[in-house]
């Protein structure tokens, strides 16, 4: 019997000639498969409402095709309720770009680097909120936008962006001339080079990125996202989640905003305290769930000092962006998404930008259980969902590589520096769907071993 071999999906992210290390993509766009254009369409009624349950399975079953996966996305991370129309999307969506555009102009009238088409890697500010008057910092506030401007241009424009190198020379010294800054403006000034500087490094095989206008695009939604987040702010690793959002939304707003739903979900992983970081209830999670499937592997672990499980902080942190190559990675992420969704996410989401009497119409709405992700059933079945927070697929995919590189681990790790090694020696050795699959298959035997009393 003939079968569809499939089309590679490696030209929709084209990489740099040069990166000749960067590991070849597995996901292939498949026929009668992949979520394609016209499956997408045909989903919607003729006012817009979205038949979530079959789009669900057909993405578990073979991925979305690139050229639809942002508007996809949007869905699926809770951005739009499956049951609304058009109308009421466009006018979320007109909504919250105004929202954005006011937050944006905000930062950049504390900092005009925002919003200019630059971005920083050097402080701008100390601790005590002392402005530092460093050459690389008045280096990269003054980078001219393109050659044009820096010996003018025939239609006047060079007078502007003098104008604007001027006052971004003074930007520094500006920034206390009112009088001692706010505490939460010193604290989101201290976090502008950190994102520069992971900004420069992120996905940088990639052609998408040698576009100066790409990486201070993601720049300055980091830059707004640290200054919504109060509570926050930035750290390493939000780069590489936001980064697939400007390659596959082309609205920064839209591309925030998408990065923003996603953050509701992993913001937890990234809180830090003075003696903890949100992630190790994370961690804490995967132990548990390893000594339950594999009481040998935990113990082999514990027994070489890993008991922590430290060693898996990136892959929970970044979502396996380093296990996968780009395109797979994205991939892994719809097919988890669409395995725990829950089409009350949204609702949720958005209950406190709405008025009350809307946010009480949604909330009461009864939903279907084929509308919920197999995942998200799977819980429901067990109880685990009135749980005070039900454990997210994540997990459950981190212990599936441990479990299935079980055997190596044991015969062949005699301490942390052998368990990251054999980690790493995955990177783009890994299958997406079969890693799904397996996280499923254990997810199911924990819940029936973890009821056991």
């Amino acid at each position: 019997m003939w079968r569809d071999p499939g089309q590679p999906a490696d030209s929709y992210y084209q990489v740099r000639p040069e990166c000749t290390d960067v590991p070849k993509t597995r996901f292939k766009i498949k026929a009668g498969k992949t979520l394609s254009p016209r499956k997408w369409q045909a989903a919607f009624t003729p006012e817009g409402y979205l038949d979530i349950s079959k789009t669900l399975s057909r993405i578990y079953r073979g991925g979305i095709h690139p050229s639809i996966r942002g508007e996809v996305w949007e869905f699926l991370l809770g951005c739009y309720d499956p049951k609304s129309t058009f109308d009421e999307r466009d006018e979320i969506r007109q909504r919250r770009r105004i929202q954005y555009i006011r937050w944006k102009e905000e930062c950049r009238q504390i900092f005009p680097v925002v919003g200019s088409g630059r971005f920083i890697t050097a402080p701008v500010i100390t601790e005590d909120g002392q402005p530092i008057q460093e050459p690389l910092v008045i280096l990269e506030t003054n980078q001219d936008r393109g050659p044009s401007a820096e010996t003018g241009n025939a239609d006047g424009n060079g007078t502007n962006q003098s104008r604007i190198n001027a006052s971004c020379s003074e930007m520094v010294r500006d920034l206390t001339s009112h009088g001692p800054l706010d505490q939460k403006v010193i604290q989101w000034l201290l976090t502008l080079h950190q994102i520069g500087l992971d900004v420069h490094r992120t996905d940088r095989t990639l052609v998408f990125y040698e576009k100066q206008e790409n990486l201070s695009k993601l720049w300055d939604i980091l830059a707004v996202y640290a200054r919504i987040d109060t509570d926050v702010g930035y750290c390493q690793g939000m780069s590489d989640l936001c980064s697939p959002m400007i390659m596959l939304l082309e609205d920064e707003a839209d591309a925030f905003w998408c990065f923003e739903r996603l953050m509701r979900r992993l913001r937890g992983n990234f809180r830090c305290t003075e003696s903890s970081v949100g992630v190790e209830t994370q961690l804490s999670n995967l132990a548990e769930i390893t000594q339950v499937v594999d009481p040998k592997l935990h113990q082999h672990l514990d027994a070489l000092g890993g008991g922590d499980y430290l060693f898996a902080f990136r892959m929970l942190m970044v979502l396996f962006r380093r296990e996968f190559s780009f395109c797979d990675s994205l991939y892994l992420w719809e097919m988890m998404w669409a395995l725990e969704y829950d089409p009350d996410l949204f609702s949720v989401y958005e209950e406190p930008e709405l008025n009350g009497e809307k946010a009480e119409g949604s909330k009461g709405r009864t939903k279907s259980i084929r509308h919920y992700g197999k995942f998200e059933r799977e819980n429901m079945k067990n109880g685990a969902v009135n749980s005070e927070s039900p454990l997210p697929i994540s997990i459950f995919l981190v212990a599936s590589v441990l479990k299935d590189k079980s055997s190596t681990l044991l015969q062949e790790a005699r301490g942390l520096d052998d368990v990251v090694k054999i980690l790493n020696d995955m990177t783009g050795n890994l299958d997406a769907k079969k890693a799904c699959s397996s996280a499923m298959k254990l997810h199911k035997k924990y819940l029936k071993k973890a009821k056991k009393p």
